[in-house]
C-alpha cells in the first residue's frame, strides 16, 4: 500500500438535488457509496481529505483515524448545484490540493425555475421545463489548472470499446488526467466493473469492486502527484 502522508486531496461524492418546489426536486441513483470507499482508502494511507457530498448520500467512517487525526477529513454538505458552485468558488478555491477526485454525480438537467410553495396536486398534466446544468469539472479544471484531476464517466448499455471511447473524449474535454469509465447495468451488489484510462488512452486499471476502484485511484496518485 503506497502512502499518501502529506497529499491534500479534494472529493466530491453523492448526488445533486434540483428543485421543482418547495417539496419536489429531481435526482439520480448515486448513494455516494463509490467516493466514500474512495475517501476511506485514502485516509488509510494517511492522506487529509475535503470531502464534498450530497445530502443523503454515504459519507466515509472515520472511527478509525483516532481523535488526533480527525482534522484530516472536512466533510461539507451540499444539496444543489448553487451549492456546489458556492462551496468550490468560495469555501475551498484557492486551496492547494495535489489531486481533485470529482465522483459527485452531478445533474446534466435542473429546472429552469423553483416555483414558490408546493405546485397544486390537481393537475392532470405537469410541465417542467429543464436546462443544461453548468459543466462543474470545467470549472475545477480552470480553477485549479495544475492538480491531477480524475473525472468519471456513467454509460448504460455500451460495449467495453465504445465505454473507453466515449470515456476518453471525456476526458479530453474536460483536461482531465484519468477517468473512470463504468456501465450503470455493471454496478450491482458487491459488484462495481470500471476501467481507469489516463490521457494516453491506456487502461490503468480494470476493477471489479468499489474498493479495487478506490485502491487503483490511491496508487495513481501516489505514483504521479
Amino acid at each position: 500500500m503506497r502512502s499518501l502522508d502529506g497529499k491534500n486531496i479534494l472529493i466530491t461524492s453523492g448526488p445533486i438535488r434540483g428543485y421543482i418546489d418547495a417539496v419536489r426536486y429531481i435526482s439520480n441513483k448515486s448513494t455516494g457509496a463509490l467516493g466514500a470507499a474512495i475517501a476511506m482508502e485514502a485516509l488509510k494511507r494517511d492522506a487529509s481529505i475535503t470531502f464534498i457530498y450530497g445530502t443523503g448520500s454515504t459519507i466515509p467512517t472515520t472511527d478509525f483515524l483516532g481523535k488526533n487525526h480527525t482534522s484530516r477529513f472536512i466533510p461539507i454538505e451540499i444539496e444543489t448545484i448553487d451549492d456546489l458552485l458556492t462551496v468550490i468558488k468560495e469555501k475551498v478555491n484557492g486551496k492547494p490540493f495535489n489531486a481533485i477526485i470529482h465522483a459527485m454525480a452531478v445533474l446534466d438537467y435542473i429546472p429552469e425555475k423553483q416555483s414558490a410553495g408546493k405546485i397544486p396536486s390537481n393537475k392532470d398534466v405537469l410541465t417542467v421545463t429543464f436546462v443544461r446544468s453548468p459543466k462543474l469539472i470545467k470549472l475545477i479544471r480552470t480553477l485549479w489548472p495544475q492538480t491531477y484531476l480524475v473525472g468519471f464517466k456513467l454509460e448504460v448499455g455500451l460495449s467495453s470499446d465504445e465505454l473507453i471511447s466515449r470515456a476518453y473524449t471525456s476526458l479530453q474535454e474536460n483536461r482531465a488526467n484519468l477517468v473512470v469509465a463504468n456501465n450503470q447495468n455493471e454496478i450491482a451488489g458487491g459488484k462495481h466493473f470500471a476501467y481507469l484510462i489516463n490521457a494516453e488512452k491506456e487502461i490503468e486499471s480494470h476493477c471489479e469492486t468499489k474498493q479495487e476502484i478506490a485502491s487503483a485511484l490511491m496508487d495513481s496518485i501516489a505514483l504521479k502527484c
